[in-house]
């Protein structure tokens, strides 16, 4: 019994899929017509990489004992015939879990030692050092793999004992907050989670569709790993917020609520778990209901959310009925209506960003390659007028048409001169972009807030110096950008010259947005600032933490700005190949024109001939020409028509370029109205 989620996921990767062969077939038409240059193979590289790891990030997130393991194995692995996530009463997620599936890596649980925090090394470091994880590989039998998957998770709810200097430095105790402390034994000892994090590689059919899910523990686990309220819930997709409702909001559920959750609109969803332990023999159904009602009410006043994203539910029942395909009872747990609101909030978003991707890079390799058509064309044009007009000329003419193919064959290379000029003050200013965008540079900014941090009594002026960090990494950014503007008015100035004197047909690239990342940085911002606050001045005084934080926080950076600056080398590479490619074109056309007029001056009745080779030529390049035009327009409509419905496959076929116009113009049509 496959949930309505699943259906539009499956939907959403088989149209991604379609799109990506489209790409494909677009690029096996460049390469088999030698249109496939350095920039247009990056270009094509780089759009298939985007659409394959597009992901769709669902996070879970709920006080100990809420049913959340119980919820994710109803939604997503009812169909193992089993719990695959632990979900007994009690703790049982203890460190954050993250299932996702890479091909290239094997099928395995991967756990990260608790004592890695004291290494004061931020988890996207910890990622790419396998040596200190733990593995327990996955066996290859599907039968045996949901049974498998399900004994190795039985891992995130290990703990191990440590003493209270111990849990200090672990981030698990502190003296001013003794309410967040956990238990003490009888020994004196504390016990913590024994993993930091587990990733789970499990080759599930909706992990291979690109999902990613995960499952976060408590209160207290939560605080003491930064990365996670800092990194991984805030670029979640949707966020999951499961209380119980036997208990409601507790004090500690209102905490993380406003500690972690707090501010983000339209992602957030509450679900109201254990709807099945209200149910009462001394009350009738209505009263049952109504108390239902009353619960909601009073969770979505508390948390301020609106009615319709609070939904009442039972995990257990809804992985029972999925497990028996009893629809009935699956519909009386009442988890559709929580499916269906994700499923109709997340799958439209994502297809905008995933068509989006594929219309933007289809149209930037649409032009690539009809720049270069159009400029050979025009050579074999002003060739053909050429030979045309040696019709009933002598042999002495033919001979005067050569020598003047030669000097102007001479003259063009005089061009290579301002060409070699251009590429060296280009160098130079694109060096000047990306020394802004350096890994260099944002780690010495962050050395600057953190000197600033460290001066201040009890980190207290951590947060202003945060503050002023991003206020100068904004700068960073804008003045890249304003350096790219001038990049790119140089290079128009300049190809527009090249292009009256020498016949070039050059155009400037749409120079790359920094809105993304600008948008990403207020994010980093944002959460951050929250984190700063006084409610966490005791963590960021305890000892390595801050060291910690300063260098999630790095990672963080790093990742936007090393893309930022990716963005304009692709840019700046495509935007300049084209100066090689033509270049090579215009030399392939000289060298054609000369030979063209030696072989008419040694024989006679080669000048038609040659008309006709060349006029053979011009039809086929127009052909090429009409091609890419349809193939474009194919994607371009497969991007604006992504799966309506999750009963209904995807369009997968290409359309012919009428049809293909007429659906990008409805959907202009629909979009402008």
């Amino acid at each position: 019994m496959t949930s309505i989620l699943a259906r539009r996921l499956d939907a959403l990767a088989d149209w991604r899929r379609a799109l990506d062969r489209a790409v494909e077939q677009f690029a096996a038409f460049l390469g088999d017509h030698e249109l496939r240059d350095t920039a247009a193979g990056a270009k094509i590289d780089a759009l298939r990489q985007r659409l394959a790891s597009d992901r769709l990030v669902l996070a879970f997130v709920a006080e100990f004992s809420r049913g959340k393991s119980e919820l994710i194995n109803a939604i997503f692995f009812a169909d193992a015939g089993r719990r695959v996530l632990p979900a007994t009463p009690g703790r049982t997620t203890m460190c954050p879990v993250e299932l996702s599936w890479d091909a290239e890596q094997p099928s395995a649980v991967s756990l990260l030692p608790i004592d890695t925090r004291l290494r004061a090394v931020s988890l996207a470091e910890l990622r790419e050092r396998p040596d200190l994880w733990r593995h327990i590989e996955l066996p290859e039998a599907a039968a045996r793999s949901a049974d498998a998957l399900a004994e190795a998770l039985a891992e995130v709810k290990r703990t191990t004992q440590v003493t209270k200097e111990e849990a200090q430095q672990l981030g698990f105790w502190s003296d001013e907050h003794p309410d967040d402390n956990p238990p003490v034994s009888a020994d004196g000892r504390v016990e913590v989670p024994a993993w930091r994090h587990a990733l789970i590689n499990y080759p599930h059919p909706l992990l291979k569709r690109g999902l990613v899910v995960i499952d976060t523990p408590g209160l207290n686990a939560i605080g003491a790993e930064p990365e996670l309220t800092l990194g991984m819930l805030p670029s979640a997709h949707a966020t999951v917020f499961i209380l119980g409702a036997d208990t409601g909001v507790t004090k500690s559920d209102l905490e993380i609520w406003r500690e972690h959750l707090d501010g983000r609109a339209l992602e957030r969803f509450v679900v109201l778990n254990k709807i099945d332990t209200l149910a009462d023999p001394l009350s009738s159904r209505d009263d049952v209901e109504q108390q239902v009602r009353r619960q909601c009410a009073v969770v979505g006043q508390t948390l301020a959310v609106p009615p319709e994203r609070v939904f009442p539910l039972s995990a257990r029942d809804a992985l029972a009925a999925r497990v028996a395909g009893d629809d009935a009872a699956l519909q009386a747990s009442r988890l559709p209506a929580l499916e269906e609101a994700l499923s109709a909030q997340l799958m439209p978003q994502r297809s905008a960003v995933i068509g989006r991707i594929a219309t933007d890079g289809m149209e930037g390799l649409r032009l690539h390659a009809a720049r270069r058509l159009n400029d050979q064309r025009r050579q074999l044009t002003e060739q053909l007028l050429e030979l045309r007009g040696l019709r009933g000329k002598s042999g002495g003419k033919v001979k005067l048409m050569l020598e003047r193919a030669q000097a102007d064959s001479a003259e063009f290379e005089r061009c290579t001169v301002r060409l070699s000029a251009l590429k060296a003050v280009h160098a130079r200013q694109l060096k000047l972009v990306l020394a802004l965008l350096s890994s260099d540079r944002v780690r010495d900014e962050v050395a600057l807030m953190r000197k600033t941090s460290d001066a201040s009594w009890f980190k207290l002026g951590s947060r202003k110096a945060f503050v002023a960090l991003c206020e100068r990494l904004r700068e960073m950014m804008a003045q890249s950008t304003q350096r790219v503007a001038e990049i790119e008015q140089m290079l128009t100035g300049t190809f527009k010259q090249l292009n009256a004197e020498y016949g070039f047909a050059l155009a400037v690239a749409a120079m790359p947005s920094m809105e993304r990342y600008e948008r990403d940085l207020a994010l980093i911002e944002s959460s951050y600032t929250k984190y700063l606050g006084a409610a966490n001045a005791w963590r960021l005084s305890e000892p390595g933490f801050l060291d910690h934080f300063m260098r999630m926080l790095v990672s963080k950076l790093r990742v936007v700005f090393e893309n930022a600056a990716g963005d304009i080398e692709m840019w700046s590479r495509s935007t300049t190949a084209q100066v090689e490619s033509q270049l090579r074109d215009r030399r392939k056309g000289f060298k054609r024109r000369r030979e063209s007029l030696e072989r008419i001056q040694g024989a006679a009745g080669e000048l038609e001939r040659r008309i006709t080779d060349v006029q053979a030529q011009d039809d086929r390049l127009a052909l090429w020409l009409t091609k890419v035009d349809e193939l474009a327009a194919a994607l371009t409509a497969l991007a604006a028509a992504p799966p309506a419905d999750a009963d209904r496959a995807p369009q997968l076929s290409l359309v012919r370029p009428k049809r293909a116009q007429a659906a990008i113009a409805a959907e202009a049509a629909s979009g402008s109205a």
